[in-house]
């Protein structure tokens, strides 16, 4: 069970150029303390046995064919713009006079 020092977590905070006070370095050793537990409760379930997983359940290929189809015309994608111009979408100009 690891118990973690006011003094080490002021070392911590140090390193970590973090300003804590005296009632905080309490806290923090309480909560590290938590975290620390949690992470030994993992490292407990963890076995030799167990060989390591990307995903909980087998994954397949969903992707489906790629088919190519019909798609629109220049002229029925321009259809409903509210401006084109030599083909294209015309749109207000964002980056100034730069070009």
């Amino acid at each position: 069970m690891p118990n973690i020092s006011r003094d080490e977590v002021a070392h911590l905070a140090k390193l970590a150029r973090l300003a804590v006070t005296d009632d905080e370095l309490n806290v923090f050793a309480g909560q590290l303390d938590h975290i620390l537990d949690a992470v030994a409760k993992v490292s407990e379930v963890a076995a030799d046995d167990v060989p390591p997983t990307s995903h909980a359940v087998p994954l397949t290929n969903v992707f489906r064919e790629d088919v190519a189809r019909p798609g629109l015309t220049q002229q029925q994608a321009l259809a409903g713009a509210p401006a084109a111009e030599e083909g294209r979408f015309r749109v207000p100009r964002i980056l100034g006079e730069e070009q």
